[in-house]
């Protein structure tokens, strides 16, 4: 089958990560780059063998190039709207990086354009792709844990915690953010529950910043921090499941700790990043006798993001793809979030009540 010619956008410091990913799936070719940092388009223009009219200070030139097929976007969040909007204009479709935007008040106008001119859209929620997550999913769906009453689903980090000191960087600044934790860990949380339990139709939050100020490298100064430290949140789902969530990156001894446990009526599942290709199941064998077992995860749910997009460009998605609504429904939540920290009450989801 023929290749794909990719646009990559976005030349930071998971770029080499993207640039890995693409080579391994054999198919796809990065024709051009775009990154408004020059030493960082000079560097990757040379690491791909990019000719000077393939390296973009402007991302808009890039997506209009007729010689690129597709975009790969890995920008900070203050662009992705921006992107996303070039890409429908163009027609051209794209993988984005998550959060689907900065603020909820960016996805209502691309929903619009969206529902005028569809285009093949992906969204980097990554963690679809932790093979205990897939396989978890697996087993909802057959009905092996019965009704599923609740759920408990955390992402923690660590490197953001008081003793490390760590200094103020993009990610602190809500002018590219938006938020802090909610939409850099948060979302992941709320794909994960979208993935496995379907819609969400009201939550009660509260966001928290532990860390007023942080030092800036580029001043020696302390900069006040805007943005949340730490989220939680209680949710119903839309079936009917009730979930308890929380994220934090000032969880020392966390280093990348996401992971889910379902609680049903036929039994628990346990599913983390700790642990990718195994889960945990407990379930009573007799009355009042509990079995606990690891199982492994089949080969058939050890499948890649960059696989995943492979198979959209050729036309034929995979079930539970991370599209463009899975985006722009993950922003809604991620809204009502903020909404309901802010006015300390329930609310419903995708409602402005």
């Amino acid at each position: 089958m023929n290749g794909h010619r990719i646009g990559l956008i976005g030349l930071g410091g998971m770029v080499q990560s993207h640039i890995r990913w693409l080579a391994a799936e054999g198919r796809f070719r990065v024709v051009a780059a775009s990154d408004v940092n020059e030493s960082a388009l000079a560097a990757v223009g040379d690491q791909l063998g990019l000719p000077a009219e393939k390296r973009y200070a402007d991302f808009a030139r890039l997506i209009a190039d007729p010689d690129v097929d597709a975009v790969v976007s890995v920008t900070p969040n203050h662009i992705h709207a921006a992107i996303m909007q070039a890409c429908l204009e163009a027609g051209k479709p794209f993988l984005g990086e998550k959060p689907f935007t900065r603020v909820f008040e960016e996805a209502a106008p691309l929903l619009a354009q969206y529902e005028r001119q569809p285009v093949a859209g992906m969204i980097g929620f990554s963690y679809r792709y932790t093979p205990a997550f897939r396989y978890a999913r697996e087993l909802l769906r057959d009905g092996r844990l019965g009704e599923v009453r609740s759920f408990s689903i955390q992402y923690l980090q660590g490197w953001g915690a008081a003793p490390n000191n760590t200094p103020y960087i993009w990610r602190f600044n809500k002018d590219i953010t938006g938020t802090g934790t909610l939409g850099d860990l948060g979302s992941h949380m709320i794909d994960l529950a979208r993935f496995l339990f379907g819609e969400f139709a009201e939550l009660s939050a509260q966001l928290r910043t532990f860390i007023p100020e942080r030092p800036d490298p580029a001043t020696g100064g302390m900069v006040r921090i805007e943005v949340d430290d730490f989220v939680s949140f209680q949710a119903r789902m839309a079936g009917g499941a009730v979930g308890v969530f929380q994220s934090s990156r000032n969880a020392i001894g966390s280093g990348n700790q996401h992971e889910v446990s379902v609680y049903g009526d036929a039994g628990t599942l346990h599913a983390t990043t700790l642990d990718p290709d195994r889960l945990i199941w407990i379930r009573e064998e007799a009355p009042g006798q509990l079995a606990r077992a690891v199982l492994d995860v089949p080969e058939r749910c050890k499948t890649t993001q960059y696989g995943d997009f492979l198979a959209m460009l050729d036309g034929v998605p995979t079930d539970g793809l991370p599209d463009f609504m899975d985006g722009y429904r993950n922003q809604e939540v991620l809204d009502a979030v903020i909404r309901s920290d802010a006015e300390k009450r329930a609310v419903r989801v995708g409602a402005s009540d």
